[in-house]
Order: structure tokens, then sequence, then C-alpha cells
């Protein structure tokens, strides 16, 4: 029997798998070093801005400026880099009377002021205002007019009527949208609820319902929502981390937000690029480090099923240590059986860009595309011991299994005697990029 190692946590899960099986690899991030010193890379990057100025001269003279940061869904260390930011302003002349704060949450629920002094600092929180942007509310919003792509562009009133705004984000692999960062934390981050509905339905398409790590000049989503964040009044500039999978800095890029971040995504690519020759029978991927809820853990199977073979097995461990977490497909039972989801979802695909379910947001309507893609795909099956059995019931995309083992049993029954395998232990991390050898 051969065995592979899965973190889980601080510890691991060993599976054994049968001897007749081919481990064709097991598929790990790039060994790219961390920087020694966070704040120092930091310093260089501000001081080395990729297609723009400086913070300090883009500042000069400017009346009002919006700080844009990602919320804690995302592992970016806002902390480490919001005071030599704010530094940056004071150096030209900006008094924090003149800033206001803004969270990107796109449609999730507001963050406290508890939870945005835990992410830039309670010292900054007492004399900087904020405001949480209300995807909902038309008085918050202002639009700017509408992409080549038919995208209504409403983006949050003080984010688009500042003379700077500073974009704070990491760069990551992202399902919808190739790589986190850039103009993403403006769009969907401070967009209203009809722009971001557009923009995601956008890739609701048979060739595009998986882009994770794919070109972004590609990717027509990614490009849609460049194109809304260039409408803004006021110039951009971001600051955005990339991190292995231990989430310790590897590079930092600030700068323009296309030409910065396409430095920064080039890194992540290097970084988390999985190169395999052609798909296999069988991928085994856990979650981590994406170990905090289901709606994180996903990811691991959004980043590796093109490494599955139509017709093949994928087994995904999640950890989930908060459990569901805020995941919208998981709130409504589908008024479908498993078996009629299967037969129906040739037919159900093309509706879903369309389709209003309660309790399900923007972008659970393109998830609940790409699980029906997937399950078309490949067969889905799920460890994952902290989610309820009720949230279990509501989603039938996945078949759920109370051992690891199991997984491995029902793949030696149902795939051929010489399985090949492929193992993604990071797999919240790794996306797979297929390279062929023909």
């Amino acid at each position: 029997m051969a065995q592979v190692e899965i973190p889980w946590g601080n510890q691991f899960i060993n599976l054994e798998l049968p001897a007749n099986w081919e481990i064709v690899g097991i598929m790990q991030p790039a060994a790219i070093s961390p920087v020694d010193n966070v704040n120092e890379e930091l310093i260089r990057s501000l001081n080395e801005p990729i297609g723009s100025g400086k913070i300090s001269d883009l500042a000069q003279g400017v009346d009002r400026v919006t700080i844009v940061v990602d919320d804690s869904s995302r592992p970016t260390p806002v902390r480490k880099i919001f005071p030599a930011v704010l530094s940056e302003l004071e150096r030209a002349g900006v008094q924090r009377k003149q800033i206001t704060i803004v969270p990107a949450l796109g449609v999730h629920r507001g963050i406290t002021e508890e939870e945005l002094a835990s992410r830039v600092g309670e010292d900054f929180i007492k004399d900087i205002s904020w405001e949480n942007p209300d995807c909902d509310d038309p008085e918050k919003m202002v639009y700017l007019g509408t992409t080549s792509r038919g995208t209504p562009v409403w983006i949050n009133k003080t984010t688009a009527t500042a003379d700077l705004v500073i974009s704070i984000g990491c760069i990551e692999p992202h399902i919808i949208a190739s790589f986190g960062g850039g103009y993403k934390n403006i769009l969907p981050g401070v967009a209203g609820r009809e722009t971001i509905a557009h923009n995601h339905a956008i890739n609701c398409r048979p060739d595009t319902f998986n882009n994770v790590g794919r070109d972004i000049e590609k990717n027509p989503m990614r490009l849609d929502l460049e194109e809304a964040g260039k409408m803004l009044r006021g110039k951009v500039f971001i600051v955005n981390a990339i991190l292995d999978y231990q989430q310790q800095v590897v590079k930092i890029v600030s700068g323009d937000p296309i030409l910065a971040h396409r430095e920064g995504v080039r890194v992540s690519a290097e970084l988390y690029g999985a190169k395999v020759s052609e798909p296999v029978d069988m991928v085994i991927t856990a979650s981590h480090p994406m170990d905090i809820d289901l709606r994180q853990g996903v990811k691991a199977l959004a980043n590796t099923i093109r490494a599955v073979k139509k017709g093949g097995i994928l087994l995904t461990l999640v950890k989930a240590d908060e459990g569901t977490g805020v995941f919208g497909l998981a709130n409504r039972k589908l008024p479908l059986s498993k078996g009629a989801l299967r037969i129906l979802a040739p037919a159900l695909l093309p509706l879903v860009p369309r389709l209003k379910l309660k309790g399900m947001g923007e972008e659970d309507r393109f998830f609940l595309y790409f699980a029906l893609q997937a399950m078309r795909h490949a067969r889905l099956l799920m460890y994952a011991p902290t989610i309820p059995s009720e949230v279990k019931e509501r989603l039938p995309f996945v078949d759920f299994i109370n051992r690891p083992e199991e997984g491995v049993i029902l793949a030696s029954k149902a795939l051929p005697r010489n399985t090949r395998v492929l193992v993604f232990p990071h797999g919240g991390s790794t996306p797979f990029l297929i390279i062929s050898n023909r």
C-alpha cells in the first residue's frame, strides 16, 4: 500500500492507497522563500511603484482620500501595510480628517468598528472616519456608466468621488477572476448589487466557469471589472501582497492597478501553479491553508478539478474550523434530488444567470453554475466533519463521506485497476494549470 500525508490543521491525515494505483505526483506550491522583513519589503514596494508615481506624489493637493481594505476573509496583512500607507499620505500633507476607510465587502454584511480596528489597527480608528459600503442603498452609490460588456457601474459614493483611492489587498488564485487583487477591491468590493450580479454572470458560461489561475487577458469577467474600475474619477493606487501557503509574505507590489497587479499575478502564478501533462483518474486534495470554513475550503475543489479526467473522482478534505461560513449556496435546499439534478443540469445551466433564489447572493449564483458544471465533470467526494448534516443535505452536488478512507474505497471500486492519482496537499491555494505535451 502507498501512503500519502495530507495537512489537517496542525496534524496530518494519512491515507493508504491501493498498491496498484500510480501516484503521478504530489503537487506542492513552488519553493519561493518569504521575505526576511515584511516592513522592509513594504517600504521597497512603496518606493518603487510599478507604472505610477509614489503615494506622496499622487496625494499632493488632494482634498479627499479613500483607503479601501479587503475584509478578514482574505489573508492580507492589512495591519502591517496600513501605517506605512498613512505615513506616505501624511508626508504629502494629507490630514487624517481628509481620509475615509471603506472595507471591500461586496454583498457581505457590514463589519463592526471592533472588526475594522482589528484589521487596520486600533489607534487609527480613533481619528480616521470609516464607513461600510452598502450594495443595496442607492443613496450611498454613484452611477459611473456602463461597461462595453453591459455592466451598469454603481460604486460606493465615498470611493467614486475621492481624489485618490488606495486599495490594500492580496493577489491569490481566484475561481471567477483568475486572481484576486487589483481593481477587484472596487468591483465587487464596493460596488452595487446590480453591478456585481451582471459582472459575475459574465462567467456563467461553459468556457469560463472555472478561471482559477488562468490568463487574465482571456477572462471576460476580470476585464469587465477592470474596465469598471477605470471609470473612477480619482487616481487609483494599489498595495497588494502575495503570500505563500503558510501566509508569509513573498512579495508586495504597489502602483498602477493594472500594471502592478500583473507583476503580482506573475509571482502568484509561479508560486501556486501546478504543472502536469494531462488529467488523471483521481485527484485527492485538501483545503489547507483555507481551513476557516466551508466557503473557503471548497476552493480546494475549484482549484484542482481541471486535474481530474471527465468521469473521474475528486476527493476533497475540508477542515472548516468555523463550520459553514457565509455560504448562500448552503442556505436553501434545491427542489430537486441529486439524480434529477444530474439529468436536468444541461437544461438548468443556461437559466442560472437569471435565477433568483432566496438566501443566495450574486456570488452564490455563480457557485451554483460552477457546482452544476463540476458535478457533470466528475464525481465529487467530500470529507467535511464540522459541517452539519442539514447543510450537507442542501448540497446535492457533492457526496459527503464519514471518513477519508471511504473515498479511497469508493474510488477503488469505480476506477480502473491502474488508477492514476494526483495529490494536492495544499489545494486551498494550489490551482491546476495543464501543460500539454502534444
